[in-house]
């Protein structure tokens, strides 16, 4: 893979998480009629994330490593909470404090790498 490719792969993955995890966080306090557009943004976010992810793992070879499991386990979970918050407005606490929890242990498995 080019260079160009590589840094053009890791720049759309981080917008496309920077894209999921702010209509998330949004999708906590907003009101039921931004429903749809909302959902369509972070499933779009979502696959692109999930797309260019697979492709930068194409680099390593496809090698098992236990590091990207927990970080597939992280995006889908991320990646269903938008929904979730909508569905269930009381638990906005419990809900926030999940996406943090997720956010930070995927940031921690790119830079770590513990296994």
């Amino acid at each position: 893979m080019y260079l160009h490719e590589s840094d053009a792969l890791h720049v759309l993955h981080v917008a496309a998480a920077m894209v999921l995890v702010g209509h998330t966080f949004y999708a906590f306090a907003a009101a039921p009629e931004t429903r749809k557009r909302v959902l369509i943004w972070t499933g779009a976010a979502s696959l692109v994330m999930l797309a260019t992810g697979l492709h930068m793992w194409h680099e390593h070879g496809y090698d098992p490593v236990g590091w990207l499991v927990v970080k597939v386990v992280c995006w889908l979970g991320l990646s269903a909470l938008a929904g979730i918050g909508y569905r269930r407005r009381g638990k906005t606490g419990l809900l926030i404090a999940v996406a943090l929890f997720l956010i930070v242990t995927a940031v921690t498995m790119v830079y770590l790498k513990p296994f």
